[in-house]
């Protein structure tokens, strides 16, 4: 509907009909006004599937829904870092929606892993901004393809579950641009978005439903967002201040908070204004999905099905596979161990869960394939961490008596789950030890793993090879199988890392924070750009992901020697698949700033990516192209992007560890850092600008002398380097003084400051 048309509509609403637009009818629907055939709209929960209730409803899924197909969850789906398998699965879930009469999908959620243990992060896609904002940007593209709106979540910086409703995350101003809202800014700007969900926790203090920095001066002045906001389902805590925030639409249903507008406007607390604004873009919302609706759309579950089992196999990540173990021969005679062989645990629990009509677990998956010679044995039940002594005994018997033993191990739903957080990074310590016994009668052992988040392996090193299913929806099993067997080369990439132990975390010592208050005093060092800089040893770093073939990088061309602010900067690189089979690779582009004197920054950062699909032989040219962000970092005294001179490498990699290609550019800034010297200035951060250089020549040539005379005791004492450092470590006044040899005013020394800001400043 046109603009002109949604203010006219406006206009002829009651002030209780628009403060009655502002909240739900119920859980999932808005409120109608039939008079002025303003209709009610659906929305249901379903990052990674439809979720769709009627009656009986609830928020974290402890009713069941209708029967729908369940795709890989977000920690799965990232570390296929396909965009287009992305896309398309969005694509599939639009037109589902469409079939079910759904007119938004509330998802993705793009929160940073900031530690491996909150209990969302099977959700959630990575601990890196540009991977999340990325897949992010695919998911919202393919759904709204098909004519039906997301909703991106959680906004802003909820990245734990722990006190959620309550807890305030005190985050300094440069890593929240630089991290946590980077991960929803490139998807806000180039997906678009219908709605935006705001999160249950306080940012610096403030509620972020009545947070008007973050929903209206960035979300909407910054970067030009038109959609709506709509409340976590129970995040509105002062009606009137989220609606002044730019907090449109509270759901579930209000109980009285529709009055509180009401009584507002009336009193002149609040501008009426405010709330048509609110009231125009819920309708521009409501009559976008009426106008795309698709009468008589009918979707079919088998045929998804398929779609979920094509997404899973570029999901599950090859962590491990020494002496090639696998792909498993299917003539050997192979055990399946575990209950997840057989029931797979293939989503995470809470507001998410999917009512899947079909699943598919890896045991069948094989006997569907005709392989024979594969046996079942369950070894552990994860209702409690009991070690099974006639389970296990089972399990171990048959794993002896194999010539290959395959458990499927990870973390039971009571170990993670939306609502709260986990202690520690342990799988259930009955299934450790089982894995443990049976790599002791069976050397050819092999661990499948269900979980939504890194977990620690005190067995690795009894284990030659470890497959990283996550959580890769319904159709895991049958992509399992297809890879152990070798039908399918895996291509899945860690989106995150795994560390040896919870303790090696950036966060460990702040994540739960004290009482209502957590602190991210980490900064940007999230994940990698942590390890990186702290040189800590991983289990597996991001980015981490082994082939059945081999690939090899070379012709790293960039196309100038030298960047300036403001271009753009052509990357390209020459990848060929060296092995004996086809397979996928992606190619991971970082960025490093070398000279970083000045601020603080991570040895590396990812800006760009892409995965190709090579046959045996073949070799490709893949192309990236960087403008200015790449090289920046957030000033907050300018307060913007800032890209600093200097020299920095254009880093070709498989992983943050496995780099492959290096080369340097210089790259010049076209902003001046904002900077006031003072007489406390120090003279190394003054030469930092040469201009400055030839006012100041004669205090350094003579401050240098001053302790260098010969054969002076003072002389001997010090030796050249320290006279520099000392020089370059000292106050403006107090080289001044010293260089003159004799009494100088302050008054002085603040003129001599004040030319050399004029300088600078000119």
């Amino acid at each position: 509907m046109e603009k002109s048309k949604i203010r006219e509509l406006t206009g002829q609403l009651t002030l209780e009909e628009k403060a009655g637009l502002c909240s739900g009818k119920d859980f999932w629907r808005t409120k109608a006004v039939e008079r002025l055939g303003i209709p009610q709209i659906m929305v249901s929960d379903g990052p990674h599937g439809l979720r769709k209730q009627d009656d009986d409803a609830d928020h974290l899924g402890i009713n069941d829904a209708i029967k729908a197909v369940c795709f890989p969850a977000g920690c799965a789906s990232a570390s296929s870092f396909n965009r287009e398998l992305i896309e398309e699965v969005g694509e599939a879930l639009g037109e589902e929606c469409q079939a079910e009469g759904v007119s938004t999908l509330l998802g993705p959620g793009v929160c940073i892993k900031r530690s491996p243990i909150c209990g969302r992060n099977f959700e959630y896609f990575s601990e890196d901004p540009y991977v999340a904002s990325e897949m992010a940007t695919a998911f919202i593209k393919g759904v709204q393809s098909k004519g039906v709106g997301t909703s991106i979540k959680h906004f802003l910086a909820n990245s734990q579950e722990h006190r959620r409703m309550s807890s305030s995350s005190d985050v300094d101003e440069r890593t929240l641009r630089e991290i946590y809202l980077a991960s929803f800014e490139g998807a806000v700007k180039n997906a678009k978005p219908w709605t935006i969900m705001n999160s249950y926790n306080r940012i610096n203090g403030t509620y972020a439903a009545e947070n008007k920095k973050f929903l209206t001066d960035i979300l909407r002045n910054e970067w030009g967002y038109e959609g709506i906001v709509v409340s976590d389902w129970g995040a509105v805590n002062n009606r009137v201040a989220d609606l002044e925030a730019g907090c449109d639409l509270e759901m579930p249903a209000a109980h009285g908070n529709d009055e509180l507008i009401i009584d507002a406007v009336k009193s002149g607390k609040l501008d009426e204004s405010v709330l048509d604004t609110a009231v125009e873009r819920l309708l521009d919302w409501i009559f976008k999905a009426v106008e795309n609706k698709k009468e008589r759309y009918v979707w079919d579950r088998k045929a998804d099905h398929e779609k979920a089992k094509k997404a899973a196999r570029e999901t599950i990540v090859l962590l491990k596979n020494d002496d090639d173990i696998l792909p498993l021969t299917k003539g050997s005679k192979v055990a399946f161990i575990g209950k997840y062989a057989d029931k797979p645990r293939y989503q995470g629990g809470g507001s998410s869960h999917i009512n899947s009509m079909y699943v598919t677990s890896a045991y069948a998956a094989a006997k569907d394939a005709g392989i024979e010679n594969v046996n079942f044995a369950k070894g552990f039940d994860d209702k409690e961490d009991k070690y099974d002594e006639a389970l296990a005994n089972e399990a171990i018997e048959l794993a002896k008596n194999s010539d290959v033993a395959v458990v499927f191990a990870g973390l039971p739903d009571s170990f993670e789950s939306e609502g709260y957080d986990r202690r520690h990074m342990s799988m259930p310590l009955s299934q450790n030890r089982l894995i443990e016994e049976i790599a002791a009668v069976q050397p050819n052992i092999v661990v499948v793993l269900h979980n939504g988040s890194p977990v620690e392996m005190p067995w690795i090193d009894k284990v030659p090879a470890v497959l990283e299913a996550y959580l890769s929806g319904e159709g895991v099993g049958a992509a399992e199988c297809e890879i152990l067997f070798g039908d399918v080369n895996p291509s899945g990439r860690l989106a995150e890392s795994f560390p040896l132990k919870l303790e090696h975390n950036p966060s460990y010592l702040y994540y739960f924070g004290e009482g209502d208050v957590t602190e991210y005093r980490e900064g940007v060092y999230v994940g990698y750009r942590y390890y990186d800089k702290k040189q800590i040893p991983l289990l597996f770093p991001f980015g981490h992901g082994l082939s059945y073939t081999s690939f090899e990088y070379s012709d790293l061309t960039l196309d100038k020697e030298e960047y300036t602010e403001g271009e753009k900067l052509k990357v390209s690189v020459k990848v060929t698949n060296t092995g004996k089979r086809a397979g996928k690779e992606a190619v991971l582009l970082f960025v490093g700033a070398r000279d970083t004197d000045y601020v603080l920054r991570p040895v590396k950062e990812l800006r760009a990516f892409d995965k190709l699909s090579l046959s045996a032989g073949e070799s490709k040219v893949v192309e990236f192209e960087l403008d200015s962000r790449a090289f920046s970092y957030y000033e907050t005294k300018i307060p913007d992007w800032f890209v600093e001179s200097g020299e920095y490498e254009i880093i070709i990699a498989r992983s943050a560890e496995d780099i492959r290609l290096v080369k340097s550019i210089k790259v010049t800034g076209t902003k001046k850092r904002p900077f006031k010297i003072t007489p406390d200035t120090t003279c190394g951060d003054v030469l930092q600008f040469p201009e400055c250089s030839e006012k100041i020549a004669k205090y350094v040539a003579d401050y240098m002398t001053l302790f260098d005379d010969g054969d002076s005791a003072a002389s001997e004492a010090m030796s050249p380097e320290m006279i520099k450092r000392q020089f370059e470590y000292n106050p403006l006044r107090s080289v001044v003084s010293f260089s003159l040899r004799k009494p100088i005013s302050m008054e002085e020394v603040k003129k001599f400051v004040d030319g050399l800001n004029a300088l600078i400043n000119s």
